[in-house]
């Protein structure tokens, strides 16, 4: 799938789930989950913007194995250095990072920053937000540093207005766990597949030859415009709740 449509999945996501994951007893109430900080106090009306901004990003976190992808020049030579380290360690693109390991590792990783590392959740934060910007679109065409100056600029707007609304991150790794799982249930749903179960071999695949085809018209014209119509309704479905 392409960059757009994984970010407007993750939106999509969040929107979703994490409400009903917040209202869950176990989230919520439970002493053992208070103390680690899984959904204490998780969505008021400015953290559930936030996480819906932040699982958008994390939609995008297992294509940083791709250096040659739009999303690896999000912040010019910082992610795509990162994009290169990231495509060596994982085996290039569509192996490691696409699977169920990495996105439980990146949500178990994420929430142990955002307990115990304040600065390394920031940056991961900054990070998440530039993604989602980018693989929205946003920026100057046919001119790469000029689109990676106004990604810095907005995900660092963003993340001063967040900080203004005292966002606490106590969902960051929830977010970015569903992000990059909902990322690996996208690209299952293309004609290549992905491998879900490294390091075990194999793919998975839609049967039958009828894996949507990146960047065609499905996905283009129908399926991003509808992802996109389904964000605007479970915003103001939440927001009315509020």
């Amino acid at each position: 799938m392409m960059g757009h449509t994984h970010a407007l999945t993750g939106a999509v996501a969040w929107l979703g789930v994490a409400p009903t994951l917040a209202a869950l007893p176990l989230l919520t109430d439970s002493s053992r989950f208070v103390e680690t900080g899984v959904m204490v106090n998780a969505l008021n009306p400015s953290e559930f913007i936030a996480g819906t901004i932040i699982c958008a990003g994390a939609a995008m976190l297992p294509d940083l194995d791709h250096p040659s992808a739009t999303i690896a020049q999000t912040f010019g030579p910082i992610t795509w250095m990162l994009s290169k380290a990231v495509a060596w360690v994982s085996g290039g693109h569509r192996h490691a990072t696409h699977s169920l390991v990495f996105a439980a590792a990146a949500g178990f990783g994420a929430h142990y920053l955002a307990n115990t590392y304040p600065i390394g959740r920031d940056i991961l934060v900054a990070l998440l937000i530039g993604l989602a910007i980018r693989a929205i679109g946003i920026g100057v065409p046919g001119n790469k540093m000029a689109t990676a100056m106004v990604d810095i600029g907005l995900a660092a707007g963003l993340f001063v207005v967040f900080r203004s609304y005292n966002v606490g991150y106590a969902w960051l790794g929830l977010a970015v766990g569903i992000g990059c799982l909902i990322h690996v249930v996208g690209d299952c749903c293309t004609e290549k597949g992905c491998p879900v179960l490294w390091p075990v071999p194999g793919r998975w695949v839609l049967p039958w030859k009828i894996g949507i085809k990146t960047g065609q018209a499905f996905e283009q014209k129908l399926l991003a415009p509808v992802l996109s119509i389904a964000i605007v309704g479970l915003i103001y479905l939440r927001f009315v709740q509020f």
